[in-house]
């Protein structure tokens, strides 16, 4: 396990490109920045593919058709990220996209490169009311987690972040990472996914990255209006800031967010922190019961 490392949090801009080249001229200026800033693992945003529907015109107002076409430049777009993660020697967190399961329905999967080639997934899991009443996009049935070379990673996407038992099951199976790429239309989204994960951090005591999506496109039904800021986040404990911040970035402002993290902070404040949250999780009440009730009158 390599640790510390630095680590590096997209507030990635939605732009309209011109051709395949330019995206590809674009995400590798990104990797390439990061990996000059001196990151070894970079996070990218939920959804922020989907400005590749910008190449095809005819789908531009289409949300179904945005959603299909994205989804079919996938393998492009992972070999991209491949080649990428392996040039630059960095694990890489690729922007979250549609992707076409075998019975025919979409699934919004995030994939995490390494240099070494080895590529894993995870579909979120739990969909807005946007995703599921207008994308018809469906959740994923796999938590996965991912022990890579900078130690023991998994993956909450955006909404995901928001409910405590799917971080709980990836910290449970050893996580000391959580990343968290979103895509948020509003202030409220963003304050949203920004305590969820701050939350997640504080419960399972290891460090949370959000990468947001940032900036306008009127032309696309599905990433419209993206705020947000990058931010990595820890549990307020020994070994942590005071307020569990270690970096974030300027809202809705593009660019890389930097911080750096040791591994072994999350295992010293798991053992012998001023609070166990980790170890006394099992102390609250059984989920599988309705908790013991007293209804007292004051009228």
């Amino acid at each position: 396990m390599v640790s510390p490392f630095r680590i590096a949090a997209a507030q990635y801009p939605i732009e309209a490109l011109a051709s395949w080249e330019a995206y590809a001229d674009k995400l590798t200026r990104w990797v390439g920045e990061a990996a000059e800033g001196g990151a070894s693992l970079l996070v990218f945003p939920e959804y922020g593919a989907m400005e590749l529907v910008s190449l095809e015109p005819a789908t531009m107002g289409d949300l179904q058709g945005s959603i299909a076409f994205v989804a079919a430049l996938l393998p492009e777009v992972d070999a991209l990220h491949a080649e990428l993660a392996a040039r630059f020697g960095v694990h890489i967190l690729a922007a979250s996209a549609p992707w076409q399961a075998p019975d025919g329905r979409f699934r919004n999967r995030a994939r995490l490169f390494t240099p070494g080639g080895m590529v894993g997934v995870q579909d979120k899991f739990i969909m807005t009311r946007f995703e599921r009443e207008e994308g018809g996009i469906v959740g994923g049935d796999s938590l996965n987690l991912f022990d890579t070379a900078l130690g023991r990673i998994g993956v909450c996407i955006c909404y995901d972040s928001e409910f405590p038992l799917i971080a709980r099951a990836l910290v449970e199976a050893g996580a000391e990472i959580l990343l968290v790429p979103s895509c948020t239309d509003s202030l409220h989204g963003y304050h949203r996914v920004r305590i969820g994960s701050q939350a997640r951090a504080l419960e399972g005591q290891c460090y949370t990255v959000q990468s947001p999506t940032v900036g306008t496109a009127d032309w696309s039904p599905a990433v419209d209006v993206n705020r947000g800021a990058a931010a990595v986040y820890g549990p307020p404990d020994c070994g942590f800031p005071e307020d569990g911040v270690i970096a974030q970035g300027v809202l809705d402002q593009p660019g890389w967010v930097y911080a750096e993290v040791d591994l072994a902070a999350v295992g010293m404040v798991r053992e012998d922190g001023s609070v166990l949250n980790v170890a006394h999780w099992q102390e609250q009440c059984p989920l599988d019961r309705a908790p013991d009730t007293v209804v007292i009158s004051c009228h």
